[in-house]
């Protein structure tokens, strides 16, 4: 299914964020210009993180409040993906407090790549399928840049 512009650019964010999560998995392949030891991936996770995911999910939880109570499976598909989004923001905030740093950053690895997967099959799709353009329309628009 082609994806909406309205949800197109979270779909281009989320490349970038599944690399993130290959990275962190547990025999990970190398990849370019990106680290490949553990406290580097460590420090690229948090900052990635703090530079990308932080504004990231709070622009999905905007839209996705924007299609709460439409359809009540996509309601509790909704709130299984922001539960991801609370359970990934601790996960990220403890990289640097555990005793493991190769299984928390493999647990944060699948975690992430699960959470985006969810997104990407379910979620997105069923938002497509359930709101009208005039509602597609409203969340382009909340989530473009206003200029002054």
């Amino acid at each position: 299914m082609k994806r909406h512009p309205a949800l197109a650019h979270f779909s281009r964010d989320h490349h970038g964020a599944l690399l993130l999560a290959r990275l962190l998995q547990k025999n990970a392949p190398a990849y370019k210009n990106m680290p490949t030891d553990l406290d580097g991936k460590a420090i690229y996770a948090a900052q990635f993180y703090t530079d990308e995911l932080v504004k990231h999910f709070l622009m999905e939880e905007k839209v996705y409040a924007m299609v709460t109570g439409i359809n009540g499976t996509m309601d509790l598909l909704v709130q299984t993906v922001l539960r991801q989004h609370g359970e990934l923001n601790a996960l990220f905030a403890g990289i640097g407090e555990s005793d493991d740093l190769e299984t928390a950053l493999d647990t944060i690895g699948k975690a992430l790549e699960i959470h985006i997967r969810k997104e990407e099959r379910e979620l997105f799709p069923m938002i497509q399928e359930s709101c009208d353009e005039v509602l597609m329309n409203q969340i382009e628009a909340s989530l473009t840049p206003k200029i002054t």
